[in-house]
């Protein structure tokens, strides 16, 4: 700022951009994420209290000097902020693995940004987040994981252990979860990639666990990871393995595919994985060849991959969260589970398994649910699917006082359930009118159901997902009931 003169207005408006700064600086001071912000030449001139925290360090012993001078471990080409004030391009969420003088080994994620006056680069700023203690309990996972799959030999194994969950754990007694559970024990045979999609909680690990164990991998190890919330580099060492001195603090260390080898990892909601990541994969799919982070050479690997999401795949592609070459890659077959709402006749055998299961956990004699119970539980529509069911069954039981299921045992949101809307004698008529009824209820719904998928589907010119838009349903579930009718579909 340009000061003209020493009077009176200018050392006011001099005190308040000082004062200004100060509280800048304060506000700086008072937030969790570090800062730090360096010159032209890489010199740190602001240096919060997080960021000190982060690095184990003093702010004195930081500002004034140089980013290298402090991080003796990184260099012009692995510092981001260097990175920055090279090529003037911010740089988003990257894992950086990285010693300060004192030794201590630090593992962050940054977001930096050049800072440019008048066009002309002036600095860079850096935010942090720590992640040494997740990367720290992820590798100590693996390395857990490691232990016990070197102690097969001489007893049970462990990797079948972890999948123990087999078809008859699978409840479902519907024509769609029959179909999918057909489809899924052909799959177990099998060699190939299977992708798995439906909502939470409709139990995707489950026909997950039930393919491995079904399938000649069976006495394998099962290796689950989700993919989701974890930073790119950390999620490359879990899944790959990393290599001494391949970076700062890294250690022999194998990944999930090594530890999976001769049987099957299971790679959750791999819709979230990042795309450079994403890539690595699709060539281990393609070679069965496996790098570690940092190492040169490489190992091969006999793994059965499985991959889940909530989204439809297709639509995951559409969004660029799944590449389109990964999707074909996994597609080999395709597993689509049909939520809870629209397979409501599961619901009576799903309330009698839960309450057996608590029953036989809790040392309980709980008989069942009252009627009220029963319709509340059928006209819901289970946003959370099976497992909400099961959640509302288990407290339902921890309250319970006598041996059945009543209304005030339930969470008060699923008795929330929005009424039926009214109709008159002559709406009611004009709804049914047209239909052949002969007297059979359940016979006369499929038919309406039938045909009005039939009318949607001709309106859509034969477009199973616009079709399944109008509908208000899911396209797994059209797709069943357009097979089912014998309508051929091209998409």
């Amino acid at each position: 700022m340009d000061v003209k003169g020493t009077g009176p207005s200018n050392l006011n408006m001099e005190s308040d951009s000082t004062r200004l700064l100060q509280n800048f600086h304060l506000i700086l001071d008072s937030i969790d994420e570090g800062i730090q912000v360096v010159d032209k030449s890489g010199v740190t001139v602001f240096y919060n209290r997080a960021a000190a925290d982060l690095d184990n360090l003093k702010p004195e012993e930081v500002v004034g000097k140089h980013v290298l001078e402090v991080f003796p471990s990184l260099c012009r080409e692995t510092s981001t902020l260097l990175q920055v004030l090279k090529t003037g391009q911010p740089v988003s969420n990257r894992e950086q693995t990285f010693m300060n003088y004192k030794g201590d080994t630090i593992t962050t994620v940054n977001s930096t940004l050049p800072v440019a006056v008048g066009g002309r680069l002036v600095g860079a700023v850096e935010v942090s987040r720590d992640i040494t203690l997740i990367q720290e309990m992820a590798h100590r996972i693996v390395d857990l994981q490691m232990e016990l799959f070197a102690k097969r030999e001489g007893r049970r194994d462990v990797g079948s252990d972890r999948a123990h969950y087999t078809f008859r754990d699978i409840i479902g007694e519907s024509e769609c979860m029959l179909d999918l559970k057909r489809k899924a024990a052909k799959a177990a045979g099998s060699m190939s990639a299977v992708l798995i999609h439906g909502e939470t909680g409709t139990g995707k690990e489950l026909f997950v666990q039930a393919i491995h164990n079904a399938g000649p991998r069976g006495k394998g190890p099962f290796v689950a990871q989700n993919c989701a919330a974890l930073p790119e580099g950390l999620l490359e060492g879990i899944l790959f393995g990393t290599t001494k001195g391949g970076f700062t603090g890294a250690h022999d260390r194998p990944g999930l595919f090594e530890l999976a080898d001769c049987g099957t990892i299971f790679l959750d909601e791999i819709d979230s994985m990042p795309s450079n990541l994403q890539s690595k994969l699709l060539r281990v799919l393609s070679e069965k060849r496996i790098r570690r982070v940092g190492d040169t050479k490489e190992r091969m690997v006999d793994v059965r991959v499985v991959a889940a999401m909530t989204r439809e795949p297709e639509e995951a592609v559409s969004l660029g969260l799944l590449r389109n070459d990964l999707y074909y890659r996994l597609n080999v077959i395709c597993l689509g589970i049909t939520p809870l709402r629209e397979r409501r006749e599961d619901i009576p055998l799903l309330i009698t398994h839960f309450i057996d299961k608590f029953n036989s956990q809790l040392i309980m004699n709980v008989k069942g649910v009252s009627k009220e119970v029963f319709e509340v539980f059928m006209s819901y529509d289970w946003p959370g699917n099976v497992r909400e069911l099961e959640h509302a069954i288990e407290g339902a039981v921890h309250m319970l006082d006598g041996d059945v299921i009543v209304l005030e045992h339930i969470p008060e949101h699923i008795m929330r359930v929005p009424s039926a809307p009214k109709h008159t004698p002559d709406q009611l008529h004009s709804v049914i009118e047209g239909l052949d009824f002969d007297g059979d209820f359940r016979e006369t719904i499929t038919k309406l159901e039938n045909s009005l998928i039939r009318r949607a589907f001709s309106k859509a010119e034969g477009n199973v997902s616009q079709t399944a838009r109008v509908l208000g349903i899911p396209r797994q579930t059209l797709q069943y009931r357009l097979k089912k009718l014998g309508i051929q579909t091209d998409n």
